[in-house]
């Protein structure tokens, strides 16, 4: 199979739309979010011992969700396996359910593992979606906080948020920086108002040709199975959160006072141009307790991924 393509974005910033976009290609095959690749990882170091790579996948509930049978994920993989051969047989089996040949992820989680991303996928095309900050900010906050699926992570303020957002947008450029021509950086304003010509620029950079079946996503079973997920029944529509109108100004300035200057940087308006420099000092250090936080939060998930413990917290599913 051919190099995958990865969709990046912080969340709530148009992916799930433009996953539902691309799934739609009679070659790519993009399913809902998968979760299971760093528990994988922390897992399966080195070559991969077949029975008990097995084992674990018998303990995932997408693969069931997917109708991917960890038997026959063990059967295709090679000689000498790692845990790349291993995510690549999943997603492998099940783009050929689907009748395709191409393959791609969409998980905002792994924005937080973007260097094991580039270690287990060394040609993966990318795909970065990036929405206005304050829009994606108004749109999560509005979520409750039960809706999501992760343990840790659920910001509270608008501050909160812009910490998440500027951490993982300007991690995301970096990575583009150093994969080249394999990255490619969209606006999700720029791809609700004109899909086609953004879709367009997205088939040419993975090597597929543009397939208008591709704009008719609202039609398909799937495209709003999640409560925070019901504007997916419509056309692609610029507008649905606008921060000017529906975010408070006290919002507005802590959002800008962490994030002021990577929203310029994209071409985003300031309330606060002065602010465009960048995030004082005590800033900073709300930066700074953020990254420390997170780096907890992976270190200590890794450590449980890797302990005994973790099979007895996930039963066998299949």
């Amino acid at each position: 199979m051919a190099a995958p393509l990865l969709v990046l974005g912080v969340r709530r910033s148009g992916t799930t739309l433009l996953r539902l976009m691309l799934d739609r290609h009679p070659h790519l095959a993009i399913p809902d979010e998968s979760y299971f690749i760093p528990q994988l990882a922390a897992r399966h170091r080195g070559r991969l011992d077949p029975a008990a790579f097995e084992d674990d996948l018998r303990r995932l509930p997408t693969l069931a969700e997917w109708g991917v049978s960890a038997r026959d994920v063990r059967e295709r993989l090679p000689a000498g396996a790692t845990v790349a051969d291993g995510v690549t047989a999943i997603y492998g089996l099940y783009a050929e359910r689907r009748g395709k040949n191409r393959w791609g992820d969409k998980t905002p989680l792994y924005m937080r593992y973007l260097p094991l991303l580039e270690r287990l996928f060394p040609d993966a095309r990318y795909v970065h979606l990036v929405r206005d900050g304050r829009d994606a900010a108004l749109s999560f906050l509005s979520v409750p906080p039960g809706i999501m699926t992760e343990s840790w992570g659920h910001p509270r303020d608008a501050a909160g948020f812009a910490c998440q957002w500027r951490t993982e947008v300007l991690a995301a450029r970096a990575l583009g920086r150093r994969a080249g021509e394999r990255y490619l950086e969209v606006s999700y304003e720029a791809l609700v108002a004109d899909p086609r010509r953004e879709l367009e620029r997205v088939c040419a950079h993975v090597g597929l040709p543009f397939e208008p079946g591709m704009l008719e996503y609202e039609g398909a079973a799937e495209a709003a199975a999640k409560p925070h997920q019901q504007s997916l029944r419509r056309p692609p529509t610029p507008g649905l959160r606008d921060w000017r109108v529906g975010m408070e100004s006290g919002a507005v300035a802590a959002f800008e006072a962490v994030a002021s200057d990577v929203l310029a940087e994209l071409g985003y308006e300031l309330r606060s141009p002065a602010r465009a420099a960048g995030p004082g000092a005590r800033t900073r250090l709300a930066l700074a307790a953020y990254a420390a936080k997170a780096g907890a939060w992976k270190a200590t998930g890794a450590a449980l991924q890797r302990s005994p413990h973790w099979r007895r917290r996930h039963p066998r599913v299949a």
